[in-house]
């Protein structure tokens, strides 16, 4: 059973960095693509990041661009995204997801049960 745990979300102010982790089990890391996704408070879920099965392909959403880093470690079965320059805007329960195939749309994804994340202005 694959299992995503999220840690790191916490409260900072505008302009602040945090790094949240994702640690997954249950699975064979490295035929997944990873990814992470946010809820905004009474908004949809959205794409954030996601990176390729071996980390060297990673794609970004245009809000978060030049501000979030993904990375992965597949010898430790981690996804790390790194936050710096965070906004209000950025406020929001922060999954991690993983899919053979990186299908963000389909029923064969597999998702943490999220890490709270608050940008104070």
């Amino acid at each position: 059973q694959v299992q995503l745990v999220e840690s790191g979300g916490g409260l900072v102010q505008d302009g602040g960095s945090l790094t949240l982790s994702c640690e997954a089990s249950g699975l064979t890391f490295e035929d997944y693509v990873m990814g992470w996704f946010r809820q905004p408070p009474g908004k949809e879920r959205e794409f954030v990041a996601a990176t390729s099965w071996g980390g060297g392909t990673t794609y970004y959403a245009d809000s978060v661009k030049g501000r979030f880093s993904l990375s992965r470690n597949n010898n430790a079965n981690m996804a790390v995204l790194l936050m710096n320059s965070l906004k209000p805007e950025d406020t929001g329960v922060y999954y991690c997801a993983a899919d053979r195939f990186g299908e963000w749309g389909g029923d064969t994804v597999n998702w943490g049960k999220g890490t709270l994340v608050t940008v104070s202005s």
